[in-house]
Formats: structure tokens, sequence, C-alpha cells
């Protein structure tokens, strides 16, 4: 029996989805009988017990038979609304993992579906089927600015696309003891002409007199032509020049589909050490930066973790940085200009004729760094970015 396009795009689609999570296992145990409690105790813990995410994107084991009917039952429900057109786009944007470029998938915006005990809305479903299953809330999530509802509401449609969605980073749970610094580094430097640029202690450091194009786009005044320039390291070494951003969304990465952006697969690096090309190899879809109104926010676009680093990420009260740990697909905001200018001393006349360490945000991907690592500082990672931002 021959099937129709329709019916293999919907059975690829079913087979796309990942492996059922936490409130699946929960309705298998209930029917075998086990204890809830023991479900959860399989659940994976807040951001794997050491980042700033609520939860990793479920690998949890298969549901049981009648979970997995009803929730097979209801997506090929979901399913049959959509066009033979809108059925492509999502395995698109699903088989790719958000690396095309989709367009919107556009539903009826009033319209939840009940799954178990709960009801969800139609983006948040889809999210659940094709990325978090842990997901329990639209307030769990972000829009991406590649959606068309990034920056407006639509009372009757709403987008669906699971790839223009990512899951907000919590930071509740606190970091563990490696990822501590001191913050006497957001004091000013005694040198008015020096570019903010990561060391190992953490101190401004000053660039090479080689370097006098770079520090013009940073230290031209009144310039506000760009909102940040990027600088891209392997341990360290710098790779490449000062990167300016213009455009209000940059994508930071090394082999994307259809890319647009800093591709630092371009660059030409030295750097022979194996474990450097082992990380540039999986820096894949990379990191996109996105300037918004109450701030710079950072999503972990890749398949494994970064860590960051910024001064406005902790309690303002603090001695302490830490460095957080983003897991793929999450969103964090990792620079807050309203909480940078209090901390920085708006009215000290002195102060602010000078550079401060404060308005940059630090990368690393897939390697950590900290006391109870192998690596101190970030100076000691394979592959990192530095965000230096216009404080203009």
């Amino acid at each position: 029996m021959f099937r129709t396009k329709r019916s293999v795009l919907v059975r690829r689609l079913w087979r796309s989805r990942v492996p059922g999570g936490k409130e699946e296992e929960e309705a298998a145990a209930g029917e075998s009988g086990a204890p809830v409690a023991e479900a959860e105790a399989r659940a994976p813990a807040c951001g794997g017990g050491c980042g700033c995410c609520p939860g990793k994107a479920g690998r949890g084991g298969r549901a049981s038979a009648g979970a997995e009917a009803e929730l097979k039952a209801l997506i090929h429900a979901v399913l049959k609304r959509l066009k033979e057109r809108q059925l492509e786009e999502l395995l698109h944007a699903v088989e790719s993992r958000g690396g095309a470029r989709t367009p919107c998938l556009l539903l009826p915006a009033k319209t939840d579906s009940r799954l178990g005990q709960h009801w969800y809305p139609l983006p948040i479903l889809l999210c659940k089927v094709f990325r978090w299953p842990d997901l329990r809330h639209c307030s769990e999530v972000k829009r991406l600015c590649c959606c068309e509802f990034y920056s407006k509401a639509h009372p009757e449609l709403v987008c669906c696309n699971p790839h223009h969605l990512s899951r907000l980073c919590e930071l509740e749970c606190p970091p563990p003891p490696y990822s501590r610094y001191s913050m006497d580094f957001l004091k000013p430097s005694d040198c008015p002409d020096s570019v903010p640029s990561s060391t190992e202690t953490g101190r401004t450091n000053r660039l090479a007199p080689g370097r006098l194009s770079d520090s013009q786009v940073l230290q031209e005044p009144g310039d506000r032509s760009h909102w940040c320039v990027v600088a891209y390291w392997e341990e360290k070494t710098r790779v490449g020049r000062l990167y300016s951003v213009q455009e209000p969304s940059l994508d930071i990465f090394y082999d994307l589909p259809q890319g647009n952006g800093f591709c630092l697969g371009q660059l030409n690096s030295e750097n022979k050490s194996q474990l450097v090309q082992k990380v540039r190899g999986k820096i894949g879809y990379g990191v996109q930066l996105t300037r918004e109104v109450d701030g710079v926010w950072v999503y972990n676009r890749s398949s494994y973790p970064i860590f960051i680093k910024s001064a406005t990420l902790d309690n303002p009260d603090s001695r302490m940085l830490l460095v957080h740990k983003v897991f793929p697909g999450f969103s964090i905001k990792a620079f807050d200009y309203e909480k940078a200018y209090s901390l920085q001393r708006p009215n000290d006349h002195e102060f602010m004729q000078q550079p401060w360490t404060g308005f940059t945000v630090q990368i690393s991907f897939v390697k950590g760094w900290g006391q109870c690592y192998t690596r101190q500082f970030i100076s000691s990672c394979p592959c990192w970015l530095e965000v230096i931002l216009n404080n203009r």
C-alpha cells in the first residue's frame, strides 16, 4: 500500500521526537504500580547539578505504552491541522535542529491541548515533543529574534515553530564552588587608553602596539555605529581581528547551514593543539548574541554547554563573580545595562573617563574554568569569546 506524502511527513516527524521526560515517566510509573517518587529520582537534576538551567533536553527512557499512545494520538491530531507545506517546514526545522532558517508555523492562538493531567498551548506542546520533554509552562521559554512574533503579539495566531523558542536559564540554583571569582577586577584601570581584554588575572590587558586599528574601533569617542565588538581566542592567543557588531543580533558559529555572521571556521588559526582542534569542531552552530531592551542575551545554539561570566549575572553586593553553565537550547541574559551602570558609579567623573572591564562578557565553548578545574583561568580554555560592549 502506497503512503501519501503527507502521511510520510507525519511519520518522519513522529520519529524525530525526543525521548520522553519526567511527566511520561510518572505516567509509566503509575501504570506499573511503581511509586512516583522513584520516577522523580530518575529525572535529571536541576541543570545537571552544575549550572543555571532548570534541566537539559530529556534523554529519559520511553514512556509506557498507554502514555506513548496518548501522545501519538494527540500529536497526530495537531499535525493533521497543518498544510503539507507547513509539515515540510516543521520537519526541516526539527531535522536541522534549528540550524536552517525556517519560517513561522502559524496556528490558532487559543487552541490548547490536553496531555495527561495538564493543558498546554500548542507552542509549548510542540516544544515538549521535539525539544524539551520536561517543559511545563510558557514562562520557561523565550522567543528568538528570528520569529515574526519576537516583538509583537497577534490576537488570533501564534508561531508554533519549536526552534523559534529557547529555554530560559534560571539563576536560583547556585553554581558549584569552582566558578567563583573575585570582583576586584571591576576597579578602573590606571591607563585611560587601554582596551579591555581578558588575561589570566582577570584584570585589564593592553593590546600590542600593532593593534591600533582595533583600539580605534573600541575607543572612538561618541561612536554608536556598533553596540559591541567580539574577539575570538584560542587559549592565550587571539585569532583574527575584532568583529564589530552593528545589527541587533549576531550568530557566532563554526559550521552553520545558511550561516550569516561571525564564522570562526573561516579564521586562520595556527594552533595545532589536539584539544583546541577537538573543541573547535564541537562549536557547530555556536551562539547567538542579541541586544534587547533589557540587555544582551546569549542563546546556545550548539550541541554542547557553554560557560559565561559577566559582572551583571550576580548579586551587586557580592564580592565574587560566578561562571554559569548554559546547556544547549537555553538562553541567558548575559548582560544588564541598567545594573552595569549602577555598578559603574555614574556620578564619578574620573571613573567614567576610564575603561571598565564590567562591560565585558566572557564565553567559553565546551570547557569550563575555575578553581576545581585544571583550567584556572579562561585564557586556558581551548576556544572562547570576549564580548566587549559599547557603553557610550
